[in-house]
């Protein structure tokens, strides 16, 4: 296992970090399958009670799928390896038996967000941003946003978000329900861990068959159809242009094809 994707383990509470900081922890093939191994281990350790998930640095808790590493695929590597790769990493990390918390250290846009999305409890510095541009290149959101943001924030302002691709601040995405706090910069790590620190000192069975109760009572992305949908969108026309004007750091022009 690379060093992508660190763990440490202080008693009760694991801590994961992506470790990509020159790339805002944006997610590729290899940090994603050391993401799911390390998952992996989180689930089978009997001793931690509660994991973290955030990114290195203070610019990014994670950009989001790696566009450089996605653009190389064709559709059908799309459609069958990289979106149910990520749809399947994520799922695996929302249905840890253990509580788990993001600390949104900065930009959670797409994927990253979709990580977030992902965890049992979200806490953002005050600093941070979110946001869903896969539509700024052509593509839509594929690792489960469609149905997790929904389920958080509601039909009108996922939409909102998916739709024009614009980004929010932490105080917007606390009052659409996406974070359950905002702190200020320096106490994003305190608080997350007094808040794991909080859940840790539960009794552990209580809390993880109440974890499973409440997201029992919720229906699971239509997962199938982002697969799909990704790998319709990101080959388009419109997707190329997409994908070149945010390489050359450019507005992109959309033809509709």
């Amino acid at each position: 296992m690379s060093d992508l994707v660190l763990l440490v383990v202080d008693g009760t509470i694991a801590t994961i970090t992506l470790n990509r900081p020159e790339k805002r922890n944006a997610i590729d093939p290899a940090t994603l399958a050391d993401l799911d191994a390390i998952l992996s281990e989180v689930e089978a350790s009997d001793e931690i009670r509660v994991l973290v998930v955030t990114g290195a640095g203070d610019r990014a808790f994670c950009a989001g799928a790696d566009v450089t590493a996605w653009s190389k695929l064709a559709p059908i590597d799309m459609w069958r390896r990289w979106i149910p790769a990520g749809q399947r990493v994520l799922n695996h990390l929302e249905a840890l038996r253990q509580p788990t918390i993001a600390a949104i250290n900065g930009f959670a846009f797409g994927g990253g967000l979709e990580l977030a999305l992902a965890c049992d409890l979200r806490i953002a510095a005050d600093h941070a941003t979110f946001a869903t541009p896969e539509v700024g290149i052509g593509t839509v959101p594929g690792w489960g946003a469609t149905g997790r943001l929904t389920a958080v924030a509601g039909a009108a302002r996922a939409k909102q978000l998916i739709l024009t691709g614009q980004p929010i601040d932490a105080p917007t995405a606390a009052l659409w329900g996406i974070v359950g706090e905002v702190v200020a910069k320096a106490d994003l790590i305190d608080r997350t861990q007094a808040l794991a620190m909080q859940v840790a000192a539960q009794a552990p069975i209580a809390v993880q068959v109440a974890k499973q109760l409440i997201d029992g009572q919720r229906p699971r992305p239509a997962v199938a159809l982002e697969a799909l949908g990704g790998a319709l969108a990101g080959f388009t026309t419109d997707a190329e242009e997409g994908r070149a004007a945010f390489r050359e750091r450019r507005p992109p022009v959309f033809g509709g094809s």
